[in-house]
């Protein structure tokens, strides 16, 4: 019986298939992919291999002479089944995107090389597509990363379900000091290591510092231990030509001369002279000694930038002491122009009245971390009301 149904099947419709084979239009490419594409789909239980194979090799030498819309069809309609022809497949995956779009996404027909070898030969398009397939393993995902492409590689770090290798985690980790982009999926995914978050701690913002210390196993008193040691690591560096309490003598007599100014301030960090800057920096802001030196070296250079906006830094001066003071510390990093970028930003964006005030709080109270956050939670709210 099923013999039969196939004969009657092939006898009727091949008729029709060679007729359509002849008619070389538009119109009559696009007729033959709908007729043998509905008997490949319809009649998928009671065709041979033969015959499948028939099909499938009508398709694939047709493919090309139809219109966009009919091929993106075709491949919506293969993306999702199971035992599709690989090689219609393949050729749809490595179409115009416009086509490739819902293979690349679904079909799991495509194997790891596949993927691999459209990555490096077809279009950007193509790898931000693949970027967000789901569950993608190690080999495709060193492919997306080799790419060098930021938003291809932004894409496949927002997939969560993406595995990726310890060495390339490492990799986009010291990345994401250059490329702010990366460092907000980075610390959302749920295989960053603590390790690795602690190791961004240095370079993200106020917001993202708050994020590490929430979310990851991290105990905020070694991250400040972190600090304190940097801070007596600069000093020690630099050494101390004269002992503690003659520098507050030396800058209390220069205070009541009217001499420590912020372009004293400038000169004596760019000699080097650490201990006297935090010092007279100190008699400025009127913050005490731990909390300033942390402000110095903390990263992100936020509190930094707020202290200098409110005691009347311009904004030429500000930038060079905060590149000197990143500077002091490069045995631990290398600064990434952005940052400098970000940070003036927030200079230009706190008011000087604004600043003043948080200076004051500070005077009072040491949680300055978490007042930045609120600051930068309010401006982002405020923006998204404009």
């Amino acid at each position: 019986m099923a013999d039969k149904a196939v004969s009657s099947l092939q006898d009727e419709d091949l008729e029709v298939l060679m007729k359509l084979a002849r008619d070389k239009t538009v119109a009559g490419r696009k007729a033959l992919v709908n007729a043998v594409s509905d008997l490949f789909f319809n009649n998928q239980d009671v065709l041979s291999d033969r015959e499948r194979a028939l099909m499938t090799d009508i398709l694939r030498q047709i493919i090309h002479d139809v219109e966009m819309s009919v091929r993106r069809e075709l491949a919506g309609r293969l993306a999702d089944i199971h035992h599709a022809p690989r090689d219609l497949i393949l050729t749809l995956a490595n179409d115009d995107i416009e086509v490739a779009h819902r293979v690349l996404v679904q079909s799991d027909i495509l194997h790891d090389m596949d993927l691999v070898e459209i990555i490096h030969h077809r279009t950007m398009e193509h790898q931000l597509v693949i970027a967000m397939r789901k569950n993608l393993n190690e080999t495709v995902t060193d492919a997306l990363v080799e790419t060098g492409n930021e938003d291809v590689i932004k894409a496949m770090l927002d997939n969560t379900s993406a595995r990726i290798s310890k060495g390339t985690m490492e990799y986009l980790v010291d990345q994401s000091k250059r490329v702010d982009t990366y460092q907000n999926p980075l610390l959302k995914r749920p295989d960053l290591e603590p390790d690795l978050a602690k190791r961004m701690y240095w370079w993200v913002s106020a917001a993202l510092r708050q994020h590490i210390i929430k979310n990851f196993d991290i105990d905020p008193a070694e991250l400040d231990e972190t600090i304190e040691s940097s801070v007596r690591s600069v000093i020690d560096n630099h050494g101390r030509a004269v002992e503690q309490p003659k520098h507050i003598e030396l800058v209390e007599r220069l205070h009541e001369e009217g001499k420590v100014t912020p372009r004293m301030l400038l000169q004596v960090l760019r000699q080097g002279e650490v201990p006297l800057f935090e010092a007279m920096f100190g008699k400025l802001s009127g913050l005490r000694p731990r909390l300033l030196r942390r402000m110095m070296f903390e990263p992100g250079g936020e509190a930094l930038a707020i202290v200098c906006r409110a005691i009347g830094i311009d904004k030429a001066d500000f930038a060079s002491i905060f590149m000197l003071t990143r500077k002091a510390r490069a045995h631990e990093r290398v600064m990434n122009p952005r940052e400098l970028s970000r940070v003036l930003e927030l200079y230009d964006r706190v008011t000087a009245e604004v600043a003043q005030r948080m200076l004051k709080k500070w005077q009072r109270d040491a949680s300055f971390l978490n007042a930045i956050r609120v600051l930068e939670a309010s401006d982002t709210s405020s923006d998204g009301k404009k």
